[in-house]
């Protein structure tokens, strides 16, 4: 199975038009991040997880040419934003695209793009078949994925596991139930916002905090603000074992 970063950013921390600092003038190309999003190829599905506004842009870049399934983490718009681009997909596979989401958000997607959802369809539209999950796991084709809840704040999240992969962003606690549902786990993908304590993200010490109750074989952060700092900086304060994600980052998994 092969994990593609299609996005490590946030909307959260974002600079100012022209502003100077190390992370907006640097020429790595690990400090460009676009909205957090996550493409896995299994051996018989290609899913996507969470649908940002630079979904579009993520998806021409990765040249990723079928999608089989989307699963949504939450409703937040910054992981939404680019559900409409999915039409593309249904043009070439002239198929539905199944659509995997908590019935919360679903009810939210309905709302902001009811035309995709009205009754009388529009030509063209995104054609999405909704599938309402839960805690429960699920299986898409040959795959199990394990729904992993955590709390963003207040607001209900999902993460998944597949396999021996777990991707979990947008948290800031985790409880034990979740953490018994991360047993076993060898590669870890969890959100570190910045370095300064965040109301509903994880910020560098906690999620370096919950990598050591884990105890995964490696970990990647991802869903990384403007404030965190520049990849290399923050890389050499990394413990062994946690690295930075960057968008379009391949890993094997």
């Amino acid at each position: 199975m092969i994990a593609t970063f299609l996005g490590t950013g946030t909307s959260q921390g974002v600079p100012v038009i022209g502003c100077t600092c190390s992370v907006c003038t640097s020429l790595d190309y690990r400090d460009k991040r676009l909205r957090t999003s996550l493409h896995l190829q299994t051996e018989s599905n290609s899913l996507v997880i969470d649908t940002g506004p630079d979904f579009r842009q993520q998806m021409l870049r990765e040249k990723i040419k079928s999608i089989q399934a989307l699963l949504f983490t939450h409703a937040h718009r910054d992981h939404t934003a680019g559900l409409d681009d999915i039409r593309a997909y249904n043009f070439m596979q002239q198929q539905d695209i199944p659509l995997y989401a908590q019935i919360e958000v679903i009810n939210q997607l309905k709302k902001e793009y009811s035309y995709i959802f009205s009754e009388h369809k529009y030509p063209g539209i995104p054609q999405l078949n909704c599938i309402e999950i839960n805690e429960t796991q699920f299986t898409i084709g040959a795959d199990a994925i394990t729904p992993l809840p955590v709390m963003h704040y207040k607001l209900p999240v999902l993460g998944f596991r597949i396999k021996n992969f777990a991707y979990i962003t947008d948290a800031n606690f985790i409880g034990e139930e979740t953490f018994k549902k991360l047993e076993g786990i060898e590669t870890l993908v969890l959100n570190a916002l910045q370095i300064e304590i965040h109301i509903s993200h994880f910020n560098l010490e906690e999620a370096i905090e919950i990598v050591e109750k884990v105890k995964p074989r490696r970990t990647y952060f991802t869903h990384i603000s403007h404030k965190l700092g520049t990849h290399n900086a923050i890389s050499k304060l990394l413990p062994s074992g946690i690295e930075l994600a960057y968008d379009g980052l391949k890993i094997e998994v």
